[in-house]
């Protein structure tokens, strides 16, 4: 039976070259710049990398705009987690939250690096 959901963003293009999929696992990883550029940097990075390389390759501006989406989306829950700490299952779903966002990015940062376009379950697509 066919999953009527697409697993990757579409992408029609030519085969994307080496360079392409370090930039697209750049995007991906780049998740990780919040542990250097705390409250921001795990959204600023993603969308520095999708303005710049948009003109320039489908492929990584697919995977960067999915990239910034999904940390977007990881920001807002752990605004909701801060908020939900003074009922005391905040700091649970934080952790989950915390979980799911280290391994959803290596594992996007994986396929990014093999030329398959990834795309996360479970997050808002808020950037077009």
């Amino acid at each position: 039976m066919n999953d009527p959901k697409p697993t990757a963003p579409l992408y029609s293009g030519a085969p994307p070259t080496q360079e392409e999929h370090t930039w697209a696992m750049f995007a991906h990883l780049s998740a990780f710049a919040v542990l250097v550029f705390p409250l921001a940097g795990n959204v600023i990075a993603p969308l520095i990398i999708w303005l710049t390389r948009r003109d320039t390759s489908a492929f990584v501006a697919l995977e960067a705009k999915e990239a910034l989406n999904f940390n977007i989306s990881v920001a807002i829950g752990w605004v909701i987690c801060t908020v939900l700490i003074f009922v005391l299952i905040g700091v649970p779903l934080a952790a989950v939250l915390s979980l799911y966002w280290v391994i959803m990015a290596v594992v996007a940062g994986v396929k990014a690096s093999e030329g398959v376009g990834y795309r996360y379950p479970f997050i808002l697509r808020l950037v077009k």
